[in-house]
């Protein structure tokens, strides 16, 4: 089972983990998602946490069709384009992740940018697994 290290001498954590030590096994990269649906649409335009929810469930969808499960990533990318929007509303967002992927945090960084390749995106989350050899 994958150890979820945040030392007392940090800040303590909200909605991420300073350090995850994973079990050996099969390491999947995760490639960015935005909120795009199946018809290749931008869902929830304008709106940071229905963004951030379709995101999410794209990654967890591809991460899924690799045999692992939410426990298994170990860090995600955050990408988005507001970041004040994205901290106004963070506890939605948290909200959202405990729904989706359970009450464990990886090792998280967000990051503000410019712009994600499709003009309507606010967010796109990338990530790093590792599914553990006895989950084969």
């Amino acid at each position: 089972m994958n150890r979820y290290l945040n030392p007392v001498q940090l800040a303590r954590p909200s909605g991420f983990s300073h350090a995850v030590v994973a079990d050996p096994g099969r390491t999947v990269y995760l490639a960015g998602q935005t909120a795009l649906n199946g018809h290749g649409e931008i869902v929830g335009v304008g709106d940071v946490v229905t963004q951030f929810a379709q995101c999410l469930s794209n990654l967890l969808t591809a991460l899924n069709a690799a045999g692992g499960r939410s426990d298994n990533l170990v860090s995600v990318r955050i990408y988005m384009t507001d970041v004040d929007d994205y901290k106004a509303h963070a506890r939605e967002i948290g909200a959202v992740w405990r729904q989706l992927a359970g009450r464990r945090y990886p090792a998280t960084a967000g990051i503000g940018v410019a712009r994600l390749w499709d003009d309507e995106a606010l967010v796109e989350i990338e990530g790093v697994a590792v599914i553990p050899y006895s989950e084969r």
